[in-house]
């Protein structure tokens, strides 16, 4: 990546910084989607410059990297946050400085609390079937094993299939977001969140430059 374009987010005593975070991310997702190369491939990818440094998880700034200068201006992310300009400040276009290192963000999957209780009553009773035992005493052992919550910074977000869907049901869920640090780029490709796109391989991991 060699051109970057820097969110600032604005918060105010009314509007916190996590509601800011979700309206921004929230429009930096679609304009990714209406942007995308490939079936949910993109050529921008984000950066959490604050990401674990600030007293919010994500800080307050956003980075959105793109390897042409040509592809940033193509986004105008500016046009995309218009609405939300008292709550955000969008600087110019820069070349990435030559000393960076490198990160790799990329999407979580965390479970909710229901679901892991809906999943640990569905191990309960086949456990409790195969041994016998009642399903009291299987849900007993198996809360020694249930996952705590998760401590990963995160952002709501809503579903716009689900609203198009199904405009009366819930569609926030929450994009929780880690980060791995490189010491050089991996050449990976990014997914419309503008994340990385490869979770599982270090080799072909999205990196951005964290500086």
């Amino acid at each position: 990546m060699n051109y970057y374009q820097e969110i600032t987010l604005l918060p105010e005593p009314e509007v916190p910084l996590s509601d800011i975070w979700q309206k921004v991310y929230q429009q930096v997702h679609i304009a990714l989607v209406e942007n995308k190369v490939d079936k949910n491939k993109s050529a921008i990818a984000v950066g959490f410059p604050q990401y674990g440094k600030a007293s919010f998880p994500l800080g307050s700034k956003l980075r959105l990297f793109a390897k042409e200068q040509a592809q940033l201006e193509q986004l105008n992310i500016a046009k995309w946050l218009s609405r939300l300009e008292d709550y955000t400040h969008v600087k110019g276009i820069k070349p990435v400085p030559d000393a960076v290192s490198y990160a790799s963000f990329t999407r979580k999957n965390v479970k909710s609390p229901t679901r892991v209780k809906q999943d640990m009553k569905e191990r309960a009773k086949r456990r409790a079937q195969k041994s016998g035992k009642t399903f009291d005493e299987c849900m007993t052992e198996l809360a020694e094993t249930k996952p705590g919550p998760s401590d990963l910074p995160f952002i709501f977000l809503h579903s716009q299939q689900t609203k198009a869907r199904s405009p009366d049901k819930n569609s926030k869920y929450p994009l929780f977001v880690t980060m791995q640090e490189f010491d050089s780029d991996t050449h990976g490709t990014f997914d419309c969140y503008g994340l990385s796109a490869k979770a599982n391989d270090e080799n072909s991991a999205g990196c951005v430059p964290q500086f």
